[in-house]
C-alpha cells in the first residue's frame, strides 16, 4: 500500500498572509491540515483567518499530542492521505518538529518542508548582525519552584569568549497565556550573575531587544541593560541579543537601526 505524504509548511512570524503562495498551494491541495501554535506565538494570527485563506479546516494541536504523544494523530493520517502540519516560524527551527519529521521518514511515509520566515534569519535583518559571529542560541525559562536553570547564562558566557552574538530565546506558556518580558528575562540573567560573579550581564552590558518581529508594530532597542530594563517594550513575543565582539559596520548598523548610543562605536 502506498502511504500518504507530510508536508511541513512554515506559517512565517506574524499572521496568516505571512504565508508563501507556494505554501498556500500545498494547503489547498491537502487531505487533512493540522498546526501547531505553542512553540512560538504569532500574534496576528486568527485560525478562522487562516481557514478563509486556505479554504480548509484546520485542526489545532496540542503540546501533549505533539510530545507526549509523538505526533501519532498526524502520523496515521499520513498512512493514505496528504497531510499538511502548520508551524510558526520555519517549520525545523523547533526540535520536536525534527523529531516528528524523523518518525514519519522510518514510518516510510514521504515529507516535504516549505519553508517560512524565521526569528533567527530575521533577527539578522532588524539589528544588522553579521549572520556568521552568532554562536549558540538558547531559550531562558522562566523560573521553576524558584529555581534558575543556569544554562541560558553559562551559553552567553561561552559565545561571548568567542567574540560571538548570543540569541535567546524567551519562555512562553501558550496554554497558561504566559510570556517572558524582555524585562523579566534581564531580571532572572542579572540574578544568576549575582550568583555567578562573572561579570557577563552587569546593567552595563550591551543588549538589543527586539518586540514583535515581523508585525506592523515592531520595536528594536540596543543599549545597555539597564536602559532596556526600562524601556516598554510592549506586548509579546519578545527576544534578545547579547552582542560579542562587534565589527564596525555591526556598531554602526546598532546605531542607525537601533537607535543605540554612538558610544558603542568605541567597542569596535
Amino acid at each position: 500500500m502506498q502511504l500518504g505524504e507530510l508536508v511541513f509548511v512554515g506559517l512565517g512570524l506574524y499572521d496568516e498572509r505571512d504565508l508563501s503562495l507556494r505554501a498556500v498551494d500545498e494547503i489547498k491541495t491537502a487531505d487533512k491540515v493540522f498546526a501547531e501554535l505553542y512553540t512560538s506565538l504569532m500574534p496576528g494570527l486568527k485560525t478562522e483567518e487562516l481557514e478563509r485563506l486556505i479554504g480548509k479546516k484546520v485542526t489545532v494541536i496540542s503540546r501533549k499530542i505533539l510530545e507526549e504523544e509523538e505526533g501519532q494523530q498526524i502520523l496515521q493520517e499520513t498512512k493514505q492521505d496528504k497531510v499538511v502540519f502548520l508551524v510558526p516560524g520555519d517549520p525545523m527551527i523547533a526540535t520536536t518538529h525534527v523529531d516528528l519529521c524523523i518518525r514519519a521518514k522510518k514510518m516510510g511515509i514521504n515529507t516535504r518542508i516549505i519553508h517560512g520566515a524565521s526569528i533567527i534569519s530575521a533577527i539578522i535583518g532588524l539589528t544588522g548582525l553579521q549572520n556568521y559571529k552568532f554562536g549558540r542560541s538558547v531559550t531562558v525559562p522562566f523560573p521553576e519552584n524558584g529555581v534558575t536553570a543556569d544554562t541560558s547564562y553559562n551559553v552567553i558566557i561561552e559565545n561571548k569568549k568567542r567574540g560571538l552574538h548570543t540569541l535567546c530565546f524567551l519562555d512562553i506558556k501558550t496554554d497558561e497565556k504566559r510570556y517572558m518580558a524582555i524585562k523579566d528575562c534581564l531580571n532572572i540573567l542579572l540574578a544568576i550573575e549575582k550568583r555567578k560573579t562573572k561579570n557577563i550581564i552587569t546593567l552595563n552590558a550591551l543588549a538589543v531587544g527586539v518586540a514583535r518581529a515581523g508585525a506592523p508594530n515592531i520595536l528594536v532597542k540596543a543599549g545597555c541593560v539597564r536602559e532596556l530594563l526600562n524601556h516598554d517594550f510592549g506586548p509579546p513575543p519578545h527576544t534578545i541579543v547579547f552582542p560579542g565582539k562587534l565589527h564596525f559596520m555591526e556598531a554602526e548598523a546598532l546605531v542607525t537601526l537601533t537607535g543605540a548610543s554612538r558610544e558603542i562605536l568605541e567597542m569596535t
